[in-house]
């Protein structure tokens, strides 16, 4: 064996001992890191919704006037956006509209919607390197990827609604299903705000613990997988059930609410 190989051989040697595996083996980090992952309308298949190279993404909502409908599209199109963003990728959101932009603009405001930008034929944004279309089911939108959303088929917001609950009662349903927003779809939103809220509160007067990582794991594969709120859903009421410490639950729904926007924390400093 020449010294050069010898070299290489005591090298390899040391690199295994020290990595516990051989430097071909060793994961890449760019495979490590999580990828948000959407439905294409267009082909039923799903596509990185985060650019393969540093950059922004231009989520455009496209709506064609005012209505519960429209409102679930600027819904979704604002949970992919901050799914996105906690996942470190700049956002820019926009709003095509034919009509009725204030009102779809108060609308969003109430349910605690992103602002989105009035834009028109917009050309690409200071570093955008990737554009997803989020639309009604059947609405058109232009070439690129397409995120459809299911109608609302209750017309029309109940008199004097609470716009957490009608929030809530939009995110339960997968967005590929229709939702509804008739009471009793609302009354169970509202008790599970109300139950949510409440244990909120009372774990936050326990000392803080971290949110455990295999919670953090399940809760950021749900949202990654297709943007599957259904199932963020479903793992806040498991840890709701769980024993894990207060302070662990109480980061744990703090933690989700980012993605759910649900003020989750309201209550805290309220009487027992």
């Amino acid at each position: 064996m020449s010294w050069r190989e010898r070299a290489r051989s005591v090298e390899f040697r040391n690199r295994v001992r020290n990595t516990g595996q051989s430097p071909a083996r060793r994961a890449s980090p760019a495979y490590a890191r999580p990828v948000l992952r959407i439905t294409d309308a267009r082909t039923g298949e799903p596509v990185d919704a985060v650019p393969a190279r540093r950059g922004l993404t231009r989520v455009e909502a496209h709506v064609p006037g005012y209505g519960t409908s429209a409102l679930r599209v600027l819904l979704v199109a604002d949970l992919l956006a901050r799914a996105l963003e906690i996942g470190g990728t700049p956002v820019w959101a926009l709003l095509t509209g034919d009509r009725e932009q204030a009102e779809l603009h108060a609308g969003a405001a109430a349910l605690g919607i992103r602002p989105f930008e009035d834009r028109r034929d917009v050309g690409p944004g200071w570093g955008e390197s990737q554009v997803v279309h989020v639309v009604g089911e059947g609405g058109a939108a232009p070439d690129g990827i397409r995120v459809a959303v299911a109608p609302v088929e209750t017309p029309g917001l109940p008199e004097g609604a609470d716009p957490a609950e009608v929030r809530l009662a939009l995110l339960t349903p997968p967005r590929t299903t229709p939702a509804q927003l008739d009471e009793a779809a609302l009354a169970e939103a509202r008790g599970t705000l109300q139950r949510w809220r409440r244990a909120v509160a009372a774990w936050a007067r326990q000392p803080s613990r971290p949110v455990p990582e295999k919670v953090r794991g399940r809760l950021r594969s749900a949202w990654e997988d297709d943007l599957d709120v259904p199932e963020v859903l479903r793992v806040l009421r498991w840890v709701e059930e769980s024993d894990l410490p207060e302070g662990a639950r109480f980061e744990t729904y703090a933690y989700a609410d980012r993605l759910l926007g649900l003020e989750l924390t309201r209550d805290l400093g309220s009487p027992a």
